[in-house]
Formats: structure tokens, sequence, C-alpha cells
């Protein structure tokens, strides 16, 4: 070969290692002004409180949570600029709300108290959508606590895996003034429910009402929403959700039975038995609690099992054993319909207090004015649980909730990709190299 053909050789594989590595480097890196984008779109029309499908597909938006005490709190923030807050993840209400300024009776927070007067984007609503023309509002949940507050309109601002902030504006919030109840450290709740003031509601029908969210028992995890929210694989059970006319916007699924080891006790021919939902599954309730006839079984099957000494607590009504070691207690595991068999962790089902060790699972409401049957949070450990309103259905799949990835999946994507493109390149530098 010539040594002007070698030169020119040179020159071509360069123009083509050039253009390759550029493209590559165009490809791999997420869309510049993404946010900026979605933003725009979402502020100037009716429409815009929903992103397109391209960038839905872009990205999906997910929050920190972690657990504190005997609630999971999410993060998230509200108003312009960006104020942090914690607030109480809840499946079983619907408001998304925070303590505010001037607050006339308050509980203690971990954070400041959100102050509307300093946030360029917090409007109060002048045309109430709920009977109230003055949009106050006022909210008595299953334990007793309450919220009252005015409703108003305010950036929500979470974390997105597309690397940028998944940004809501004029989401409708509640900014309570007096608020009472609530042994927590939260500035308030986020509302998860079917209805329409709903956080995930007020995402958009881009994100066809899928959720999912990993509890663990200790440490921080976290809730996904959108394309990343959908829970498949291996070890996977989904069952039917239902909602019903005379309490809208709850998650209720349908227990066939409560197997204790070996002995499956059947909801068939007690009162609690349906087709259409009996048990109403609640990330906001700690415990799981069973309609006290039903209940009742249960405790038997335990106790036909567990041949420690019994010990009985003034205060509380459980069934506990003065004992040390989980190994004595039997497996529980909850049948949903659909076949899905829920094998609960001891951990799920029975807690040591020092004294003893309690069956987590209560006999009736905790008060006379909540549902009588509910799958609580602690029930939900390590699962990865996913709602899908287009499928109406309800996932579950055991997960070290624990573990989690600091990286954003899409930013992961893109350094895999980035990396073997990079070793791609470097392959054809060799090859021309060898040919010269």
């Amino acid at each position: 070969m010539s040594y002007a053909t070698r030169m020119m050789s040179v020159t071509l594989s360069l123009q083509i290692i050039t253009a390759f590595l550029f493209i590559t480097a165009t490809a791999s890196l997420p869309p510049s002004g993404f946010t900026m984008d979605l933003i725009h779109r979402r502020t100037n029309s009716s429409s815009s409180r929903r992103s397109n499908t391209y960038d839905q597909l872009r990205s999906s938006p997910y929050a920190d949570i972690f657990f504190q005490a005997s609630e999971y709190l999410m993060k998230l923030k509200i108003g312009t600029p960006p104020v942090e807050i914690d607030a109480i993840l809840d499946t079983g209400s619907e408001i998304i709300w925070t303590q505010c300024l001037p607050c006339l009776n308050c509980y203690k927070q971990r954070n400041p108290i959100f102050d509307p007067s300093k946030s360029s984007t917090y409007k109060e609503q002048l045309k109430c959508i709920t009977p109230n023309p003055s949009c106050d509002y006022t909210l008595l949940y299953g334990d007793q606590s309450y919220s009252r507050g005015s409703l108003a309109t305010e950036t929500v601002t979470i974390q997105s895996t597309s690397g940028h902030s998944y940004v809501m504006p004029e989401t409708v919030i509640g900014c309570s003034h007096n608020s009472s109840g609530f042994r927590t450290t939260a500035s308030g709740i986020v509302g998860l429910s079917w209805k329409s003031l709903s956080l995930i509601s007020q995402m958009g029908k881009n994100m066809h009402g899928a959720f999912s969210y990993c509890f663990s028992p200790e440490g921080k995890s976290k809730i996904s929403f959108g394309s990343n929210a959908i829970v498949s694989g291996n070890g996977t059970v989904s069952t039917p959700m239902f909602t019903k006319k005379e309490k809208p916007g709850f998650y209720y699924l349908n227990l066939d039975a409560v197997s204790v080891g070996e002995a499956r006790v059947e909801t068939l021919g007690t009162p609690f038995h349906a087709v259409d939902g009996n048990i109403l599954i609640d990330s906001g309730t700690t415990l799981t609690y069973l309609p006290a006839s039903y209940c009742s079984l249960v405790r038997e099957s335990v106790e036909k099992v567990v041949t420690a000494e019994r010990v009985t607590f003034s205060d509380i009504d459980k069934l506990c054993y003065k004992t040390n070691t989980m190994d004595i207690f039997p497996v529980i595991t909850m049948h949903f319909s659909g076949g899905a068999d829920l094998v609960l962790d001891k951990n799920n089902t029975y807690m040591a207090n020092g004294q003893a060790i309690c069956l987590m699972i209560m006999c009736g409401p905790v008060t006379p004015i909540a549902e009588k049957a509910v799958f609580g949070n602690r029930a939900q450990n390590n699962f990865l649980v996913g709602y899908d309103h287009s499928s109406l259905q309800v996932s579950f799949k055991p997960t070290d909730c624990g573990v989690t990835q600091d990286m954003p999946r899409d930013s992961t994507s893109a350094a895999s990709f980035l990396q073997l493109n990079i070793k791609f390149v470097l392959f054809i530098v060799v090859l021309s190299l060898i040919r010269l």
C-alpha cells in the first residue's frame, strides 16, 4: 500500500471513528432540556397536567420512603422554591396535605412547617369542587385523628428516573391549619387512593394509575409510578382489586382463606366470605385486622400449634406467648382470590416486645369507625407491591426491600450502553491499525 493510500485510509478511519463516537455519545445520554419541555407542556393547557407518551416512556417518577415507628413516610417537595416534606404514605385516603402556617393547632413535626406566603406558586382554591364553597376541608381518619384546613393549588416535585425532577404544577393539596391525634413527626399525608385528588390520580392518564412500593422494616426504600411500577417476574402473584360504592377510592382485595401452618381456615361459611372484596389493603395502617368471628378461628389455629406459656396484657388484646424464639410459631399464608397465595415471613405476622412474642393479626377494628378487615403495612414488609388500575390488580413479589439502587434505571442503562459502544469503537480502531 502506498504512503498516500495509507494516509487516506488513516484519515477515513479517524472520520468514521469520530462520527461513530458522536452518534454513540448522543444516543447514550438522556435528552437535554427534558424537564423544561415537560414543564412547558404541563403548564400551558387544560391537559397540561399530563406528560406525553414519549416523555413518559423516557422517565418514571419515584420517591424515597423510610420507616418511622409504625408508618412509612414519603419524601417530596412542594412550593416554589421547593420545600421538602415527609408525609405518611396512605393508600387509604385521598388528599395530599401538609401542616401550614399560620397553625392554630398543630402537632410537632420534624421539618419546618410549610409557609405558603413564601411560595410564588401557592394559590388558594377560588372555585371549589367540594360541596363547601369556601374550599375548607375536614378529614377524619379511622384512628380518630383529623386534619382541617384549606384546599389550594401548589407545585409538587418528586424525583424521576431521567435524572431530572418530575414537576406537577397546579396540584390540589390541603393546607392544614388544625390537625390532631397524629403520633408522628411527618408533615402530613400523601393520599394514594383511586379518588380524583390523590397523588396518583393527579399525575394523569399516562401513568395508567400504576404505582408500586417496597417496604423495608428499616432504612430507606422506594415508591415508583408509571412505567417502572409494574410488578412482574418470578415469584409474582396477582389478585383482583375492587372498589365499593359506599366507600369509593379504597383498594379492596378478596381474602379466601388464611393458612396457619398446614391448617387452612376458609372464609367460606362465615360472614366474612365475599367475592367482591372483603379486606382493605392499606399502607397507612400498621397491623392486620380481621373481623372478630373469623379472627378467633385463626387465633385458635395458632394456639393449637404453639405450646409456650400464654401471656396477657391489660391494655392490648393480643395473642402473646412467653418466649424469645420465633421458631415455635407457624407460618401464616394469606390466600387472596385468583390464586394469589402470599406466604408471610414470621416477622410479618409476629413481633417481640421484650417480654413475649405476639401475633400481629388483631381481632376487630382499631376503632368503631375503622374498617373491620385491613391488610396492614407490617404484613407487606419485604414485598414489592404493585397497584395497576388498568388491569384492576394488585401484585406481590417477595423482595429484599432494603436493597435499593442509588442510580436511576435510565442512567444505569445509558452508562452500560456507553461502555459497550466504547469497547466497540476501540475494536474498530485496532482493526483499522492492523489493516494499515
